[in-house]
Parts: structure tokens; sequence; C-alpha cells
């Protein structure tokens, strides 16, 4: 089974620390790939059309935001950036199939970028990527 997930959160979507799916506001499921990208294609010009920032992989894995978009993190005596995250996955793991250019080579990553890294060591959170 495919998913196309919309995340809320203070990761961009390809780090999948052991809370991750905490973080997922919508998922769809399908059946073959084919529906999920088209799926996945239409919400990420509906996100794209919202949000100024975009980092984007080429294996359907994306992140946008804004700047002032944050919430205040104790544990860094700061703020984090919070990330809109959309994915495509097989059974909630990265796929290995490329999306097309327009999908990843869009990427304006400039603005705020960074996680709790005291959070995560603290936590012994440890990343898939």
């Amino acid at each position: 089974m495919y998913q196309v997930i919309v995340m809320y959160g203070d990761n961009e979507p390809w780090w999948f620390f052991e809370d991750w799916q905490a973080d997922i506001e919508k998922c769809v499921t399908f059946q073959s790939l084919d529906s999920a990208q088209a799926f996945y294609k239409e919400q990420w010009l509906k996100l794209h059309s919202q949000y100024a920032y975009i980092n984007a992989k080429s294996n359907f894995l994306c992140a946008f935001w804004v700047e002032g978009d944050e919430r205040w993190c104790e544990e860094c005596d700061d703020y984090l950036q919070q990330y809109k995250g959309l994915a495509l996955l097989k059974d909630y793991q990265p796929i290995s199939v490329e999306s097309g250019k327009e999908f990843y080579e869009a990427t304006n990553s400039s603005g705020k970028t960074k996680c709790c890294q005291g959070l995560e060591q603290s936590l012994g959170r440890t990343a898939k990527a």
C-alpha cells in the first residue's frame, strides 16, 4: 500500500525520527503508485501556492514553510521553524522512485531551518534517513 501524508511540525519529512507519525495531519492510502503520485502532485501544487519556501528531495519528500511560523522550544531556548511536510511512502517507508524534477528542482530553501538537537539527543531519537 502507498500513502500520501501531510505532516506539520518541527522536522522536514525525510528525518523519520522515532515518533515522526505523531506529526501526521492527513494520510490517504492508495493501491497503486500511479494513483498515489497523482494525488501527491495535487497536494504539492496546493501547498506550493500557500508557502513561500520549499525544500524537496527527489523521492517524493517535500517540506514547505513560511518565516515566522515557529514554536518556542524550552530545551533549545529558541524558536523552531514549523514545516508542512508532504511525502509519498510505501508501507510508511520512503520509496526509491524519483519524482519529476519539477517537484524537487523548485527548491527555495531560504529562511530559518533548524531542529532541536538537544531534544533529539536527550530523548535518544535517531533518524532513519
